[in-house]
């Protein structure tokens, strides 16, 4: 596939190359040749072994655990790619790390995905593309274009091949939740349900009420991120406790730090379907009510969209 001024390159970091590998397939372009990789001292050193100069290159790389390894690859490819004459960067987050830091929360508290966007623009980036930002008001903080793509049409085609939608009830996991979830639900057309909850503190929360009926419905609960999986295992008590059926999660990014795997596993959580934007480890591939959905398809079109410049948008009408 060709941009409409100039050849696409795709060059990916290593925080997922399985994603980058699959979205380089549906596009029908091999990934660039580049060397990212460690100095002794574990500086990261970038090499871009083909020429991108007058390119539309799009640099794919979550910027998932470890953290700050993985946006340290992402600036220094920009930068790289800007030394060499790219004609346009777009970069490609899939995830975008540090998005919960989105506010001040409390006094003399940082914020942190203002921080990280302005390290990307500088760095070079001309456009960023991600997929479910954790808050709508990150793409504001950046001051270059910003396509904040859904995962939801992946999610919805599966919800439809496997439930019985007259049975289907959505539930988002907590008040601030809502406008996702009411999303997904009018996809589907079906109702939806709120948990009430009262995080005591990070990584912990507490269930205090379901608000709408769920009995004898098949819950789905959906959100962004599982973490620590807390929540998702807390609210699938209460609703099973509240006389739901069976209790599923459909979850855009699966960052299940610590224990999160075990804790999902041995929960009544009947399944947790997560996106492949951070690359599954081995204890989750193994899990066995963990199910991971390809997103390659969704970004590999936003790509080539952007590309051709043609809208974006029209992929979630």
């Amino acid at each position: 596939m060709g941009a409409k001024n100039g050849a696409i390159k795709l060059v990916a970091g290593n925080s997922n190359r399985a994603l980058s590998e699959a979205i380089g397939a549906y596009l029908a372009v091999p990934l660039c040749k580049a060397v990212v990789r460690r100095f002794a001292d574990m500086e990261i050193f970038v090499e871009i072994q083909e020429n991108v100069r007058g390119s539309d290159v799009f640099v794919l790389q979550s910027t998932s655990f470890p953290a700050n390894d993985h946006l340290m690859e992402l600036l220094i490819i920009i930068d790289a790619l800007r030394r060499a004459s790219a004609r346009r960067i777009t970069a490609v987050v899939p995830y975008f790390g540090y998005a919960r830091q989105d506010r001040k929360p409390a006094a003399r508290t940082p914020i942190s995905a203002k921080l990280v966007a302005n390290l990307i623009t500088h760095a070079g980036a001309d456009r960023v593309m991600t997929v479910d930002l954790h808050a709508g008001q990150i793409q504001g903080f950046f001051d270059i274009p910003t396509d904040n793509l859904y995962a939801s049409p992946v999610m919805v085609r599966d919800i439809r091949e496997r439930f019985d939608l007259a049975k289907v009830m959505v539930v988002s996991p907590d008040v601030g939740g809502v406008v996702r979830a009411r999303g997904l639900a009018k996809r589907i057309n079906a109702p939806l349900a709120i948990i009430d909850k009262r995080r005591e503190r990070a990584g912990e929360s507490e269930v205090m009420n379901v608000i709408g009926d769920v009995e004898g419905h098949t819950c789905i609960l959906v959100d962004d991120i599982v973490d620590s999986g807390g929540t998702l295992v807390n609210a699938a008590d209460a609703l099973l406790e509240k006389g739901a059926t069976e209790v599923y999660a459909y979850i855009s990014h699966g960052v299940l730090s610590g224990g999160a795997v075990a804790r999902i596993t041995a929960s009544r959580l009947k399944e947790l379907v997560i996106t492949d934007s951070i690359q599954p480890t081995e204890a989750v591939r193994v899990a066995r009510n963990i199910r991971v959905l390809s997103i390659a398809t969704l970004i590999g079109e936003a790509i080539g969209r952007t590309a051709t410049e043609e809208s974006v948008s029209s992929l979630f009408d």
